[in-house]
């Protein structure tokens, strides 16, 4: 259970990390350049993040599922924060 829930926050990590390293309105602010990932990208990101808690559903796994949905809702925290402190860091405020 608890490998399962740990791998799919994981998995569902990485695809928010990418998804926030594409985001056209944040790219703009960041000055980053204002080609980013398209809608159909985003939006296929968005449904594979989701796809690790669905597996855990699937595998009758209610625990893992859980802890994958407070994971990655503290992981999105993590996240917001992290692409928010690097772009801070490059506007000098």
């Amino acid at each position: 259970m608890t490998m399962l829930a740990l791998v799919s926050i994981a998995v569902s990590t990485l695809l928010l990390i990418a998804l926030c390293a594409g985001d056209p309105k944040r790219r703009r602010a960041a000055r980053a350049g204002s080609e980013g990932q398209g809608t159909a990208t985003r939006r296929l990101l968005a449904a594979a993040a989701c796809l690790p808690g669905l597996l855990c559903v699937l595998l009758g796994d209610p625990a893992a599922f859980l802890i994958w949905l407070g994971g990655c809702g503290a992981a999105g925290w993590l996240v917001t924060l992290w692409f928010g402190q690097r772009h801070a860091g490059r506007s000098g405020g």
